[in-house]
């Protein structure tokens, strides 16, 4: 195991208490827990007495569920139940899309002409159902909650994307999209005309979604040129508040949490993560391991309790012929020798008779009376006799050689991702019994999070 005492430790409370943190971008890649990560510190955050919002663009809305919130919008909603200190307060909001592109428009648009843009049938496909549009407009939506200096902390739970970082392009690759090139692409059809245009035109369809591509004919083009008529002064925009967005990224009172768990991919991910945001520039705070295993028994090693349990395996649990679970009897229980005795002259063998004695000169009707008695004999219900101490002792000695085994499993994963990235700041979460479902289980997140409990025999 790699010595942990080598591992910088990430201290979450000091992350969240400075007042020069205003950004907190948790990233990862799918399902390790980044919507859970990012509301408990929203909490404990906002406990602490900081101004917190938190915007999540993850569409279960458990966010909302956890937070005793009936539902959640593009428009930050006051947490109800926050024991704060001080003027600490909790927002929580999850991005709709298509709303934040629609209030740009509205932002930068006078009321005809914004008007005109959201009605077009171009334009409600773009800001639909275009390829990076999510990223982009959490970006945009970022980059207005940090305008309006409302909040003293902005914690960002990041898009559910296959690439846990394409938030980081989106900005680029939409304001490259939206630029001088890309209006000459779609007004060359239109000027073009005939089948030259056309053949020009599934050019530009190439670079769009399949519900762009429902769209043909000289319809789509009167609706390009509207669009571009009526959006070519706010071209210019798009790109330059994606290069402000990029740059407030970058900024030092920003903070990437990369958030994993204790597996091989996830870990992979992490490191690709880790390594994208260096190359970026990005503040990379550190990283969250979630759902860490362990156990109070640690100095029991999987070996050993597999050794003990070994020797109790002769009155183990075992698979019984009715389908229920029963216990093996020990070879030397009178239980056990009745069921093994085949000798048919003594007495106390009558309970287990040889099946062929006497099956030629046999009454039919003996017969019928014996198969009635053993159908209703069946029916009864079998009983089990309680498990001794032993019996229950390997039971648990083979739970723990298991636990113990994913713990060393989980150990070495870990210590793989330090070996190469022995710089990167870690905090463990350990492992909950259920799932998160109201404030008091974000708490308990906050509280490992904060102390790094990852249970005992974990590192």
């Amino acid at each position: 195991m790699a010595d942990a005492d080598a591992v910088p430790a990430l201290d979450t409370d000091a992350l969240l208490d400075d007042p020069d943190i205003r950004i907190i971008v948790c990233c990862g890649s799918g399902g390790v827990g980044k919507t859970t990560t990012a509301a408990a510190l929203g909490v404990r955050a906002a406990e602490r007495g900081r101004k917190v919002v938190v915007l999540t663009i993850d569409p279960a809305r458990r966010l909302a569920q956890s937070m005793g919130i009936e539902t959640l919008d593009n428009v930050p909603r006051r947490v109800e139940g926050i024991e704060t200190r001080g003027s600490g307060e909790l927002h929580a909001m999850m991005l709709d899309m298509k709303r934040t592109f629609d209030e740009i428009v509205e932002a930068h648009a006078d009321g005809e002409r914004a008007r005109a843009i959201l009605e077009n049938p171009f334009y409600q496909s773009l800001s639909a159902g275009f390829a990076g549009t999510q990223e982009y407009m959490a970006m945009e939506k970022l980059g207005q909650l940090r305008a309006r200096e409302e909040w003293d902390l902005i914690v960002v739970d990041t898009p559910p994307s296959r690439s846990a970082l394409d938030f980081l392009d989106a900005p680029k690759r939409l304001g490259s999209f939206l630029d001088g090139k890309f209006i000459k692409l779609l007004m060359a059809p239109a000027k073009m005309g005939g089948r030259a245009g056309m053949k020009f035109l599934n050019v530009g369809m190439s670079m769009m979604t399949g519900t762009l591509g429902k769209l043909l004919g000289g319809q789509f083009l009167r609706d390009v040129q509207t669009f571009v008529a009526a959006m070519d002064t706010m071209f210019g925009g798009f790109r330059t508040r994606a290069d402000a967005t990029y740059q407030l990224l970058q900024a030092p009172g920003t903070a990437f949490l990369v958030v994993a768990t204790p597996e091989r991919d996830a870990l992979r991910e992490a490191a690709y993560f880790v390594e994208r945001l260096a190359a970026e520039d990005m503040p990379l705070a550190g990283l969250v391991l979630n759902r860490v295993h362990g156990s109070e028994a640690a100095r029991l090693s999987a070996e050993s309790a597999l050794a003990a349990a070994e020797n109790l395996d002769a009155t183990g649990i075992v698979d019984q012929t009715a389908g229920k679970a029963g216990l093996r009897e020990p070879a030397d229980s009178p239980a056990a020798g009745t069921a093994q005795t085949t000798d048919t002259s003594d007495p106390a063998g009558a309970a287990t008779p040889d099946p062929s004695a006497g099956a030629a000169t046999a009454d039919p009707s003996e017969h019928a009376s014996e198969s009635e008695r053993a159908s209703e004999h069946a029916s009864e219900p079998t009983s089990v006799e309680p498990a001794s101490v032993e019996q229950l002792t390997a039971g648990l000695l083979h739970l723990h050689a298991e636990r113990m085994q994913v713990v060393a499993r989980e150990q070495h994963t870990r210590d793989r991702f330090t070996a190469l990235h022995p710089e990167v700041a870690v905090t463990a979460v350990a492992a909950l019994p259920g799932d998160v479902h109201d404030l008091a289980g974000l708490r308990a997140i906050g509280d490992r999070l904060a102390t790094g409990s990852a249970p005992a025999g974990a590192a």
